[in-house]
């Protein structure tokens, strides 16, 4: 399954129908450090950690070293950024060292998603995504969510999701039941396995606890955990409107309690006054040209149109459609209850795309309803399928040996909704140079306050961008009208 992103002048507007958009997502080389225990995830890469956390079971190794490239490609694979990784492995060796776990050798990855995310497999294995190093603003808040989730290791946490086997069969029949197909090479499937065998409320607060433990004792400020999770609350707020909140944000929920809980552990701890390092200029340094959004290379949203700059393809939905990008697929959501979901399928070369559509994925089609047709040069099918709730308009293509699926859903069929449909598949083709350069890369920039600035000065910076001047605040944890520091560094989202 390949990965997909979105930028939309920035940051695309959120979809107003949720359910609706939530069914349709739910269907679809190594290099350690010397004198470090930390080895960094490098594109192409998907290595083992050879001497795991002390207490791993062997079944944990055996979960984790199958989940790892699975992982890699359901967040749209592994993010290559030295200065990034680099920070990111000498973090963590820190951390291990505090957690008593000088022997173990950790995988780190860092993942191409727009995400805010964080999380870690039994066996050694850790995961942050680029959109978490965006939002945190120093090492120490790094520290803490590297920390929080060390701490689910060594607490062994994964053990105790007694029911992990039943929430995975139940996400199987879901996704069978409306999808028709196997769940097992889905991305989506396993990152909604992922998040249904979520830790659960007093694992997550263990977690804190003892990663503000493990930060603090590694040298780094022990406030920073409950400062960030100020910071996500913000951001969760904020991104309802954009995509959901997901990740990190949902399955790590944060509460005014959560936040004070870390603040008083830090202190009864470390002390009223201990700050511990906190390092923000390197860190700054180390994010400096990070993407922001979700990867041009993943896809792009412009408008109503969808634009992969990697297999240089473009669609354009009907009006009244917003869209909206997963790593598995883009959705698209009119007001009126339609909606329609796009992705690809791995399909061996020598089968028709008449029989691919007959073969059982899609739940309900009708099978004397397909056809074949071609529109700019692209060989399609296309059917019909009805289930108890919905009517779908379903269509396959190849475009390079690799094949594309629309799913058009809507309550009922009627003549406007087939030529919507119809109307986006004839609009399917191939990328030219004109489309491509309509794509723009949305980056994180370090820039210094100079006298006579203020955080709302900074934030028109970004003024450009959808909502992002609000942003602006939210990632640097400021608010209107409040001051900055002459020399200071602070981030700004421009594009490029």
């Amino acid at each position: 399954m390949m990965g997909f992103g979105h930028i939309a002048r920035g940051l695309q507007t959120g979809m107003r129908n949720g359910l609706l958009a939530a069914s349709l997502l739910a269907l679809s080389a190594c290099t350690s450090l010397t004198g470090t225990n930390v080895a960094v995830t490098q594109t192409g890469d998907s290595p083992a950690p050879t001497v795991v956390p002390e207490g791993t079971e062997p079944d944990d190794v055996v979960i984790g070293r199958r989940e790892h490239p699975r992982i890699i490609a359901a967040y749209g694979g592994v993010y290559s950024d030295r200065p990034a990784e680099i920070m990111v492995a000498r973090i963590v060796s820190r951390l291990l060292a505090a957690a008593n776990q000088p022997n173990a050798q950790f995988q780190v990855t860092i993942l191409d998603s727009s995400e805010v995310n964080a999380f870690a497999l039994p066996g050694g294995y850790i995961y942050v995504t680029r959109g978490i190093l965006a939002l945190a603003s120093d090492t120490s808040e790094l520290a803490a969510v590297l920390a929080h989730e060390i701490a689910h290791v060594t607490l062994r946490h994964a053990r105790a999701r007694t029911d992990r086997t039943r929430t995975t069969e139940i996400v199987d029949r879901v996704i069978t039941g409306v999808f028709g197909g196997d769940t097992s090479t889905d991305a989506t499937a396993n990152r909604t396995r992922q998040s249904m065998a979520a830790f659960g409320q007093s694992q997550e607060l263990e977690a804190d606890r003892e990663g503000i433990k493990f930060a603090g004792k590694a040298g780094y400020d022990p406030q920073a955990a409950a400062r960030f999770l100020g910071v996500m609350s913000r951001f969760a707020s904020f991104s309802v409107g954009e995509n959901g909140g997901a990740g990190f944000l949902s399955s790590h929920p944060t509460t005014p309690a959560r936040i004070q809980e870390a603040m008083d552990t830090a202190r009864t701890m470390f002390g009223q006054g201990n700050m511990g390092e906190v390092d923000r200029d390197g860190y700054l340094a180390s994010i400096a040209g990070l993407t922001f959004g979700d990867s041009p290379a993943q896809g792009s949203i412009v408008g109503r149109r969808f634009i992969h700059t990697a297999s240089k393809f473009t669609f354009t939905v009907p009006e009244g459609y917003t869209l909206q990008n997963s790593q598995s697929a883009v959705v698209g959501v009119a007001g009126d209850g339609e909606a329609v979901r796009f992705d690809s399928a791995e399909v061996q070369a020598n089968v028709p795309l008449a029989d691919y559509l007959r073969s059982g994925w899609i739940a309900g089609l009708k099978a004397d309803s397909v056809t074949t047709q071609s529109y700019n040069g692209v060989e399609m099918a296309s059917g019909l399928a009805q289930t108890d709730q919905w009517f779908f308009r379903v269509s396959v293509m190849r475009l390079d040996g690799q094949v594309y699926r629309f799913i058009f859903a809507a309550k009922s069929d009627s003549s406007r909704f087939a030529q919507g449909a119809e109307a986006t598949l004839k609009s399917f083709r191939r990328a030219e140079s004109a489309d491509l350069n309509l794509v723009r890369k949305v980056a994180v920039r370090v820039v210094t306050a100079k006298a006579g600035d203020s955080a709302d000065s900074l934030a028109r910076q970004m003024a450009g961008l959808h909502r992002g001047s609000e942003l602006f605040y939210i990632i640097n944890d400021l608010y209107p009208g409040d001051p900055v520091v002459s020399g200071e560094k602070y981030k700004v989202v421009v594009l490029q």
